[in-house]
């Protein structure tokens, strides 16, 4: 039985989650998640408040985000395996993250990303979905 690197399979536990945490995710893990789910370095800037050229310096010291953006990078990806789960099919999960919707004030979902109110609503408004409940 090969061993999985450590944080290669996203799982919910929070315990996981909170270590995952405090230690921090890769650039290269970061980068990963970037290409998976289509955002853009400058989405990510906006969406944890960083400039592009301080994320390119966490690629370059080689050292892994700070607990502060690592969170927000862990629930933005939870959110994104969310998503996932209740589209069934991640194309069409993305599209609907860039389209305006009427249930979040006429914005993209993808644009609330950048405060945990925003990620909250995206959220609940998943659980509305799959659900079957449309505004």
């Amino acid at each position: 039985m090969s061993k999985l690197k450590k944080y290669e399979i996203l799982d919910d536990d929070e315990i996981n989650l909170a270590n995952r945490v405090r230690d921090g995710v890769s650039f290269n893990y970061f980068l990963r998640l970037s290409d998976q789910i289509h955002l853009t370095m400058q989405e990510w800037a906006e969406y944890l408040h960083l400039s592009e050229r301080t994320i390119q310096r966490y690629k370059k010291e080689n050292k892994p985000f700070d607990p502060i953006y690592t969170e927000k990078i862990v629930v933005i990806e939870l959110l994104y395996k969310k998503g996932v789960d209740v589209f069934g099919i991640e194309e069409n999960f993305y599209t609907w993250m860039d389209t305006k919707s009427v249930a979040l004030g006429g914005v993209k979902p993808k644009d609330l990303l950048d405060t945990s109110f925003g990620i909250t609503m995206v959220y609940n408004e998943l659980g509305r979905i799959e659900h079957g409940i449309f505004a």
